[in-house]
């Protein structure tokens, strides 16, 4: 593997962690948002 592949190789697993990470904080986001719907149904149920 010369230093051009090993270079495109690296970036790509680089790419893939970031797309990860963004896929987590993405679902992060989803579920916090579910959770703040709930409280807030059930708060306003109870009134």
């Amino acid at each position: 593997m010369n230093r051009t592949q090993r270079r495109a190789r690296a970036i790509a697993i680089a790419q893939t962690r970031d797309n990860a990470k963004l896929v987590a904080t993405r679902l992060l986001m989803l579920a916090t948002g579910a959770t703040a719907a709930c409280i807030a149904y059930l708060a306003l149920r109870s009134f």
